[in-house]
């Protein structure tokens, strides 16, 4: 009777164990598609004083069905890098990136930069 009892408790025990392997691989299988949309910004860091007109605004996405920067779509590649070049005019700026995945949920980020303009001496 005791060896039954104990094959009984065991068998609970593989069972529920491969429950639990199984729900923790589905879950970790899914997290990009739980967490929706990432856009990270590598450069130029928020906030940045720049003196050059052209600034270069590079980063990464995940989970990303489109992408635009101020609201022109700008491409990815199979990596989910991006690079885009803009002018700049003096003083404040605020670009915002937005990217949506394949269902509906979007993230915003925003970048804020001063360019400062240079004194001409002659």
């Amino acid at each position: 009777m005791e060896r039954r009892a104990t094959k009984f408790i065991l068998q609970w025990f593989i069972i529920a164990l491969a429950v639990i392997v199984i729900a923790t691989y589905g879950f970790f299988a899914s997290r990009d598609l739980i967490m929706g949309p990432q856009i990270i910004l590598e450069s130029p860091e928020n906030g940045s004083v720049v003196e050059n007109p052209l600034v270069r605004i590079q980063g990464t996405t995940k989970n990303i069905n489109s992408i635009s920067l101020n609201d022109r779509p700008i491409f990815i590649d199979q990596s989910g890098r991006f690079t885009e070049e803009l002018l700049l005019a003096p003083g404040y700026t605020i670009l915002t990136l937005r990217a949506k995945d394949r269902f509906g949920r979007e993230t915003v980020k925003r970048l804020e930069l001063v360019r400062k303009e240079n004194a001409i001496t002659n």
